[in-house]
């Protein structure tokens, strides 16, 4: 009989959960997650009985008080009246507007310097090559704030506008104005009927999905390949203007007016706001243009060279063959600057604007004295986020992560 056998057939005893390795591993996991939970739970106790001591026990009630302070870029309805949770809610939201402007922003810019870092123009990839240096190796808090005060010192004031001896002019026939306050551009005002539109909008994204499955797999059966962009672009915009005009134009915009010493009117994109995404979006792209770089040479070239073997061109070669599978590789330090954009969001109280670092962490802490209750829901919000952004790009990763048979 092996030993293998005689273990089966012996009966369970404690002092298997050490000596037997069937269960060791399992035995030193379990009593390490309890040592882990004892911990926590002697700090969490510790921290409470402190805090009862100093006459503030633990309460989030606070979060119902009224803020008093006002926020000056937000997304929803607020007042100084409303309550500190409304204000961690705008700010949040705030916190997710910069994060997934800046991821798109970095993504777009990372892969066409990622790119051109490689072209066979020496002076294009010495130039990318300057720029990945330069972001990459500055810390991003005097980016947010160098990209802050070029926006004040360098655009005019709203005053320089009016009358016939205006020294600036709006852009866009005349619907944009660039000003050291902010820029102002057209907003959509949504009246009745304009859900019909959305709808049909929408409808229009699940559409190009689909369009998109159905030329992949014709092409791999044909192997013809169909003007995909143009009719993507036709079935983006085609639908949604047909259903706008049916509805009688339910959608419309308002543009900003100079009134007074100010504009009025459109939607207002502050300084802070600004700056706050360009600089994340370049320091960050500095990264993501690596992790381009070293996926596109993590391929053979013999790859490249059997497609243009072929008759593909180069920008087909790139777009089909290349990217695809360097995808493999870029996509798991793409994850990590995603999480490191979203973290550095939190230097926005350099600029002024308001996320929930500046907003929860900060005013509504110092105003209630609330430090452990705020510090723990910043820790909260940030993993929450991160691991939301984790889990999705993980799918992704999955998706496209090399399939054996």
């Amino acid at each position: 009989m092996s030993m293998a056998d005689q273990k089966a057939n012996q009966s369970f005893s404690l002092g298997m959960l050490i000596y037997d390795t069937r269960y060791r591993a399992m035995t030193i996991q379990v009593v390490a997650l309890i040592l882990f939970m004892l911990g926590a739970a002697w700090l969490v106790n510790n921290a409470a009985q402190n805090l009862a001591a100093l006459g503030k026990p633990l309460s989030f009630g606070f979060l119902a008080q009224p803020a008093g302070y006002d926020i000056n870029q937000r997304l929803i309805e607020y007042t100084s009246q409303s309550t500190n949770g409304r204000a961690a809610l705008v700010g949040l939201l705030n916190t997710l507007l910069v994060a997934f402007l800046g991821c798109l922003l970095a993504t777009l810019l990372g892969v066409i310097i990622g790119v051109l870092r490689l072209s066979k123009n020496w002076l294009v990839s010495r130039l990318m090559t300057v720029y990945i240096e330069i972001f990459r190796n500055v810390p991003v808090l005097l980016w947010i704030v160098f990209s802050m005060a070029i926006f004040i010192e360098s655009f005019p004031a709203p005053r320089e506008f009016r009358g016939a001896n205006a020294t600036a002019s709006m852009v866009l026939n005349d619907t944009v104005a660039f000003t050291n306050r902010g820029v102002y551009i057209p907003k959509v005002v949504f009246d009745n009927g304009s859900i019909v539109v959305i709808l049909v909008f929408l409808a229009s994204l699940v559409g190009i999905w689909a369009f998109g499955r159905w030329s992949r797999k014709r092409q791999e059966e044909t192997g013809q390949i169909l003007p995909n962009f143009w009719i993507k672009l036709g079935i983006f915009f085609v639908p949604a203007i047909i259903a706008q005009l049916v509805m009688g134009s339910p959608i419309s915009l308002t543009y900003p007016e100079l009134k007074g010493f100010n504009f009025a009117g459109g939607l207002h994109l502050r300084n802070s706001l600004i700056s706050l995404w360009l600089a994340l979006s370049l320091y960050t792209a500095a990264f993501i243009a690596e992790a381009v770089r070293a996926g596109i040479m993590a391929i053979s070239k013999g790859q490249t060279e059997a497609a243009a073997a072929l008759g593909l061109r180069s920008n087909r070669i790139m777009q089909l063959v290349v990217l695809p599978q360097a995808m493999r590789v870029i996509i798991p330090p793409l994850i990590s600057q995603y999480l490191n954009l979203t973290k550095n969001s939190s230097l926005a109280i350099a600029v002024g604007y308001m996320d929930i670092t500046g907003t929860l962490g900060g005013i509504t802490l110092n105003q209630t004295g609330r430090e452990m209750e705020s510090v723990l829901l910043l820790m909260l919000i940030y993993l929450a986020i991160s691991l939301s952004i984790s889990t999705v790009m993980n799918i992704y990763n999955n998706s496209v992560a090399l399939k054996e048979r």
